[in-house]
């Protein structure tokens, strides 16, 4: 075999296995792309479709596509095995995979990596008008849906009422996703469900649609407990009127929805698909609402782990301008 036939070998070779790792070796294949997002009544999957048009749209030979999952755990646990390419993921679950924490003790997953942090994902007590609640701790000997098993909101959850002195044995807990959450609170068989997304929640708008929703306040005073002990946490006030009925605006918390990959993600890759979606920030901002908190300004804030260099460097290289 001549050197020149042999190099060109090996080149090809070299660029096929490239591109099962995501490396962008370029040429006429396609790229496959696998989004992980959220329940169908959530604010993951609108954003998802967006982000696989927005790709199969501006990166050449691109063929992105949106699942619907289990969430955040769910997510980190597919792109470890490789099921998926990129997820939609909250900030703090992010950082209990990187770092063997929470439901990841014992279990790190240290090849995650950040795309891009984007939007605020409210956590909202929500119960019913009718139901009594009016603070956190009225929920002692009540039936809460205190999110899947294992799943970012439970641990929301189990901290938030930890800051109240509350745990599970205060409450009769019900394992439930916040879709399942609020066809129970519809029909009675619960009192409280804590939703983790951006507003307005699908979930609550179906909900108020039928019964009247309340959204329970956190205590500022707590709001500062869990920000001391959570950094992931940030305050957050949902404005009267985001939900049908509700007239005054509601103190909370939120953590932050992050874009994430692995280290299988090439630098350029990671590039490439931070300059798609920040060049079209319009579709997403059609896909759901809380598109208008996707801003290149805020795009390293809150970010947990560490991130995917490409998309680094383009952040770094627009904040320079």
């Amino acid at each position: 075999m001549n050197k020149v036939l042999k190099r060109c070998i090996i080149a090809g070779l070299s660029c096929a296995a490239g591109a099962a790792l995501l490396a962008g070796c370029g040429g006429g294949d396609k790229q496959f792309l696998n989004i992980a997002t959220g329940g169908t009544a959530g604010t993951y999957y609108p954003l998802g479709g967006a982000v696989a048009e927005i790709l199969n749209q501006n990166i050449e030979n691109m063929n992105a596509s949106a699942q619907s999952t289990g969430a955040s755990v769910a997510n980190i646990n597919m792109l470890k095995d490789g099921s998926v390419d990129l997820a939609f993921v909250q900030n703090d679950i992010a950082y209990y995979a990187y770092n063997g924490k929470e439901m990841f003790e014992g279990k790190k997953v240290d090849s995650i990596r950040g795309l891009a942090a984007l939007y605020p994902e409210t956590i909202q007590f929500v119960t019913t008008a009718d139901s009594g609640i009016k603070n956190i701790s009225d929920l002692r000997g009540k039936k809460v849906a205190v999110g899947a098993s294992g799943s970012g909101a439970e641990a929301n959850a189990r901290q938030i009422l930890a800051a109240y002195g509350l745990t599970y044995n205060d409450i009769k807990p019900q394992y439930l996703s916040f879709g399942e959450a609020s066809d129970a609170l519809k029909d009675g068989n619960v009192d409280c469900g804590i939703v983790v997304a951006g507003y307005p929640t699908a979930a609550i708008q179906d909900l108020s649609a039928t019964k009247s929703a309340r959204i329970v306040e956190i205590d500022p005073k707590i709001q500062d407990a869990l920000i001391a002990k959570y950094p992931y946490y940030t305050k957050m006030t949902i404005p009267a009127g985001t939900y049908k009925n509700q007239t005054a605006p509601v103190n909370t918390v939120a953590v932050k929805c992050v874009l994430v990959g692995t280290d299988k993600i090439s630098d350029d890759l990671g590039a490439q698909i931070v300059k798609a979606i920040y060049g079209h920030l319009d579709r997403m901002k059609a896909a759901h609402a809380v598109g208008k908190y996707i801003t290149k300004d805020t795009a390293m804030d809150g970010m947990s782990i560490p991130m995917n260099k490409g998309a680094e460097s383009f952040f770094k290289s627009w904040f320079s301008k």
